[in-house]
């Protein structure tokens, strides 16, 4: 298996929507809101993806500051790569694209919380979520 990693390479919402059906995440994502999808890429500004040939096999979609903080909002990898060491590789190349002192912070769908534990994540209980729907009274 020859794959590529690459920093902020192109992906087209297309690729990546075929990416996360072909991941776990196609679940918990809104795979069928274009729009969205559409924005989810082009509005990261750190993402690093693994290609086998042409085909996007994994991702690791980001938003930071480079310096304090980065949110990790999508780690994906098709389901034929999993458990190949793909994802430990995005993560690698995520942190060195980050300053020394930036946290990697992300959401864990309960079924990768022992993943991330293994990896070497911490378990932080202060996560807090507004939905959209949610309004804040002012």
């Amino acid at each position: 298996m020859n794959i590529e990693y690459k920093i902020n390479a192109s992906v087209s919402a297309e690729q990546f929507i075929e990416l996360l059906r072909q991941s776990t995440l196609g679940a918990r994502r809104p795979i069928d809101d274009r729009e969205c999808m559409e924005g989810m890429v082009k509005n990261s500004n750190l993402m690093v993806s693994a290609w086998d040939g042409e085909k996007l096999i994994g991702i690791s979609r980001s938003m930071t500051d480079f310096h304090y903080a980065c949110y990790l909002s999508d780690l994906a990898i098709d389901e034929k790569y999993q458990n190949s060491g793909v994802g430990k590789k995005l993560l690698v190349y995520t942190q060195e694209q980050l300053g020394s002192k930036c946290k990697l912070i992300l959401i864990a769908a309960p079924v990768a919380n022992s993943y991330y534990e293994h990896i070497g994540f911490t378990n932080n209980q202060r996560c807090w979520v507004l939905e959209r729907e949610q309004c804040i009274s002012k």
